[in-house]
């Protein structure tokens, strides 16, 4: 099993669509479209191995980074919606008994009939679509999953195919499967932030080895080595640059636009975001801890609340120009509607 991906250029074979789309998606983890791509082109090629899922990766690394946005990056990519995926939240199966509901309650059992089993063929293939055969299951916080689902998944990553209840196999080749966990967050976070010593002088980037030594320790400490060998790559996700953050934040506001203007059609109107209110959301939405999800917070609290209040109450037009800006003293944004030309005239 190779680990932990190499920083390095794709090679000219790999250098296809699916990582061009992929980098305009996700900011900032080149190592995670380096190590999906190949697996993609593998099995587009026909040449991915028999008998065993297309790819299994886990995504490991703080919180806000961007494992979960990965997989729902690859589904955009493949099928066109980031929710064309089978996601399974771990944190809601940590009993031992909560995994029926994966594989539903076998004949005689209480509730067999009324248990429809998440793993069922039809919600596999539900999961592609006609562009790309090629399913997406995702296990979101691994480590708060049950012993019995990890016993599951190891015949499931290694033989492709899960037996449910009834007796009905289900075929996973078609599948690649996405692991992500928080494991060794923490760690991580007093490396890349000493308060004293050597490493609070070290340059950020000779800490890549370190953040994953640190993340392969707490891996092999949670999971027996059986489960950890049917993994193909571990990736470690850094936390995101200033200027990773900031092209994150561009992203979100030029979607804002794009969903004002499918939701609202003919009555939409152009928001426009100034530099110096980009920086204000920037200060008010960069956290170390949480990420990117704070930036999101900043985001719904300071712009897209006060501009739903507006769009309620009426005050702004079809085709309006909405300029925010920022009132310093006060700590806020100030959105002001603007008529468009057509109109004024």
């Amino acid at each position: 099993m190779s680990n932990h991906v190499k920083h390095s250029e794709f090679p000219a074979g790999a250098s296809s669509g699916i990582a061009a789309m992929l980098s305009r998606k996700l900011v900032g983890q080149l190592a995670a479209i380096q190590a999906i791509v190949p697996c993609i082109e593998m099995y587009r090629s026909r040449l991915a191995p028999e008998n065993r899922p297309a790819g299994v990766f886990l995504l490991l690394g703080p919180t806000g980074t961007g494992k979960t946005r990965t997989v729902e990056a690859l589904a955009e990519v493949l099928h066109g919606s980031s929710k064309k995926l089978l996601r399974i939240d771990c944190g809601e199966f940590q009993m031992d008994h909560e995994v029926a509901k994966l594989i539903g309650a076998p004949p005689g059992y209480l509730g067999h009939r009324e248990t429809q089993p998440i793993f069922s063929q039809q919600k596999l293939n539900g999961a592609a679509s006609e562009a790309c055969d090629l399913a997406i299951v995702l296990f979101d916080e691994i480590e708060k999953a049950a012993p019995s689902m990890i016993r599951l998944l190891l015949g499931v990553l290694d033989k492709g195919a899960l037996r449910l209840g009834d007796g009905t196999a289900v075929n996973f080749e078609k599948t690649i499967v996405f692991l992500t966990s928080n494991l060794g967050a923490r760690e991580m976070n007093k490396h890349l932030r000493p308060d004293f010593g050597f490493e609070a002088l070290a340059p950020s980037a000779d800490r890549g080895p370190r953040l994953e030594a640190i993340s392969g320790n707490a891996l092999r400490k949670t999971f027996p080595p059986e489960f950890v060998n049917r993994i193909d790559e571990v990736v470690t996700y850094r936390p995101l640059s200033k200027d990773a953050v900031a092209t994150i934040l561009d992203l979100e506001i030029r979607e804002l636009q794009r969903h004002i203007d499918a939701r609202l059609g003919a009555e939409a109107f152009h928001l426009e975001v100034p530099v110096k209110t980009r920086r204000f959301l920037l200060q008010h939405g960069t956290s170390e801890e949480y990420g990117a999800r704070e930036l999101r917070r900043a985001l719904q609290r300071y712009l897209i609340h006060p501009l739903a209040a507006l769009v309620a109450g009426g005050e702004i037009n079809p085709g309006d120009m909405v300029r925010a800006d920022v009132d310093a003293r006060r700590g806020r944004l100030v959105l002001r509607p603007e008529p468009s030309l057509a109109r004024a005239c």
